[in-house]
């Protein structure tokens, strides 16, 4: 089939919701997709942070197939192997004592939102405010998405559930302002990635856990695009020394297979019983064969090591790249291979760069309009990086 009629169908039948570029993705191998007319794309958004191990992994690939030459879905009313595996060993990584799988992250974010109302009705009955951050993102759902702080995400699905507040985030001043006895729980992005990619400001989380610890308020942690080693740790709050109450995981989990989860300790897990939270496909043999292979590779500690150094030589050639266009590029941020360039006055809009950068052969992203988002496979190389950073340069300079 054609690209002209592949377009033409999905225009004329799926629903408008996104805005889609125009190349239709047919196959990837490693850090590169082709498309239907056979032009080869360096990778450096990888699903939206999803493909960890690249496209076509062959121990991925194999899991999945064997997998599903034995059986792909059964009910959760019984046990299965994969799941229990995936579940003992998030639970072991995590330092956390439950795990719950869904299958996606807003529906982990949803899970982790029920559980900390659920668990302050021991506490009072008034206790349910959750705080969140201003530019955060936790999901498309009506709870996910009014804990999201993007005002452009709300409007037209009022009225929204109530309770919800924000804060800056990086300010803990404000926070210790709108904090109270009534607080359910804190809900950040150990590193926020939809609204620009910032990392927390040194200190800023051990703050946050202490005043949650003082207001008996839980900490939920959002490491669904932080999180699977993108920060150079499997979870990104290890480099910050904290220990959330909930996390919440999904994108790279299983390499690509739809899978979402939330970890939680085991004074929270005590607050559901069974009927309060499910799913039919969350966790099923399929995901969770898939995820078993991530969660035996990613965590390996020279394969974080990798992520850490590529991370930051990436880091160092697009600083160089600042350098070199001081009016275009005011900003650099990210730890390991979650990484952004804030744009300042460019010569193109950020969607025309990342346009230029597609024609040219590389795959990027901006997101809140104004910021280069990267996040690659894990598996890139530094000369994967220097590939990317000549598109870039060109583009730039031209």
């Amino acid at each position: 089939m054609t690209e002209e009629k592949i377009f033409e169908r999905d225009d004329n039948n799926y629903l408008p919701v996104f805005k889609r570029y125009k190349i239709v993705l047919e196959r990837g191998d490693g850090v590169y997709l082709y498309d239907v007319n056979g032009k080869r794309y360096l990778d450096f958004l990888s699903g939206i942070a999803v493909n960890v191990l690249g496209h076509n992994y062959q121990p991925l690939v194999e899991a999945i197939a064997n997998q599903a030459r034995k059986v792909i879905h059964v009910s959760n009313l019984y046990y299965t192997q994969p799941q229990a595996t995936a579940a003992e060993k998030l639970v072991r990584l995590s330092g956390l004592d439950r795990a719950f799988f869904a299958n996606s992250g807003a529906e982990a974010n949803e899970g982790a939102i029920k559980i900390a109302r659920k668990f302050a009705k021991k506490f009072s009955p008034d206790k349910t405010q959750i705080i969140s951050a201003w530019d955060s993102f936790h999901g498309r759902t009506l709870a996910t998405l009014t804990a999201t702080g993007q005002p452009k995400y709300h409007k037209g699905f009022e009225p929204l559930p109530a309770d919800f507040d924000y804060v800056h985030f990086n300010d803990i001043d404000e926070l210790a302002e709108k904090i109270s006895d009534k607080t359910c729980a804190v809900m950040l992005e150990t590193i926020q990635g939809e609204g620009g990619v910032y990392p927390p400001r040194e200190g800023y989380l051990q703050k946050v856990r202490e005043l949650c610890d003082k207001h008996h308020a839980l900490l939920i942690l959002d490491e669904i695009q932080s999180g699977i080693g993108r920060s150079g740790k499997f979870f990104a709050y290890e480099k910050y020394g904290v220990k959330p109450d909930i996390v919440t995981l999904a994108k790279g989990l299983a390499g690509g297979v739809p899978i979402g989860a939330f970890c939680v300790t085991e004074e929270v897990a005590q607050a559901f019983h069974a009927g309060d939270h499910g799913t039919t496909f969350g966790g099923n043999p399929l995901a969770c064969a898939a995820a078993n292979v991530v969660l035996d590779t990613v965590p390996d500690e020279k394969f974080l090591s990798h992520v850490e150094e590529v991370g930051n030589y990436f880091k160092s050639r697009l600083i160089e790249l600042q350098k070199k266009y001081p009016e275009q590029i005011s900003e650099v941020r990210g730890e390991g291979l979650i990484l952004g360039a804030q744009l300042d006055k460019p010569k193109r809009s950020g969607v025309e760069i990342v346009n230029e950068c597609m024609k040219r052969g590389a795959i990027i992203n901006c997101t809140v309009g104004t910021v280069l988002r990267f996040i690659p496979p894990l598996i890139i190389t530094n000369e994967h990086v220097d590939e990317l950073i000549q598109i870039l340069d060109g583009v730039l300079g031209g």
